[in-house]
């Protein structure tokens, strides 16, 4: 058995936004750090922990966790819809193991994953199919969330089964980290709102066109100071960061889902992915962050973050 992970930020901008070249060529300077990584380490399974925003998942039946037996992508920003190559035996058997460790996850042999779960792969491998990848869909946008203690727990299950394999295994934690882009929200949605919230699936191409649309009008408003959504909050990304590199991770059991919108923005709570990953990581023991890139990108609507971890 063998871990390695890597927890970034992912961001629909960053191919169909306009942020300066020179935060791009910044940002992919670390993603290149990351992909190197990715292939010294050469993993045969990839485990991702992903959320979603209102593309697969909606409030007709909205789980906590969800491990995929099957998946492909829905397309939003352009991102891959090429069916992931899941092993299933390998997912069924994951899943098993983390009920009976006492995490209730759900299951689905049809997940639909948006860019949040695509685009890490496109950019660490180059295609969703390069390497078998069971997906675990975090909800990280639909309240109410499960207190961040369960998510730990989430990962440590997930780690503890990982260890039992015989596999060289990559973990994946994206989103995050403070940002609060225009995902609609259900305590103030509009009647077109709550439809989507509800069951969004297979839009028209001028209803998605409409909604990505939003995401890159608020991107430039927001990088030029006008756009009204939360700014985003360094200090709080900072500190996150360095719980991720402390390996303690009891410590994200402080946070809470209220103070985390207030102080960081209501897609903050993406970073449950990365306490997943993390804490699957740190059940198989001590580890060790091996990079760590942080800047706060108003054209991404992120503070953008990129780490690699192995054992120690």
């Amino acid at each position: 058995m063998s871990l390695a992970l890597v927890c970034m930020s992912h961001s629909p901008l960053l191919e169909a936004g306009e942020p300066p070249q020179e935060v791009v060529a910044d940002v992919e300077s670390a993603l290149a750090v990351a992909r190197s990584f990715v292939k010294e380490y050469d993993p045969e399974l990839v485990v991702s922990f992903a959320p979603d925003h209102y593309n697969g998942f909606f409030y007709e039946l909205m789980p906590q966790f969800c491990i995929g037996y099957q998946a492909r992508g829905v397309g939003d920003f352009g991102s891959d819809t090429d069916p992931y190559d899941v092993p299933a035996d390998a997912a069924a058997a994951l899943a098993a193991a983390v009920i009976e460790d006492g995490v209730e996850a759900a299951v689905s042999l049809d997940m639909r994953v948006d860019h949040g779960a695509v685009q890490p792969l496109e950019i660490l491998f180059g295609a969703v199919a390069a390497k078998p990848v069971i997906p675990v869909f975090v909800n990280s946008v639909a309240p109410p969330f499960t207190p961040v203690k369960r998510v730990r727990m989430l990962g440590e299950a997930v780690g503890r089964h990982l260890s039992t394999l015989d596999q060289r295994v990559l973990l994946i934690g994206s989103g995050g980290l403070s940002h609060d882009p225009p995902v609609p929200q259900l305590s103030s949605a509009t009647e077109e709102q709550r439809t989507l919230l509800l069951n969004g699936r297979n839009p028209s191409p001028e209803a998605r066109a409409r909604r990505e649309q939003r995401v890159k009008d608020a991107a430039v408003a927001f990088a030029r100071g006008e756009a009204a959504i939360q700014d985003l909050n360094p200090a709080w990304d900072r500190e996150f960061l360095d719980v991720c590199a402390s390996g303690d991770t009891t410590a994200f059991d402080r946070y809470r889902a209220a103070n985390m919108a207030r102080d960081a923005g209501n897609s903050a709570h993406e970073v449950r992915t990365w306490i997943a990953a993390y804490s699957a990581l740190a059940a198989a023991g001590p580890y060790a962050v091996t990079h760590a890139y942080y800047r706060a990108i108003p054209e991404l609507i992120a503070g953008f973050a990129v780490t690699t971890a192995l054992p120690a």
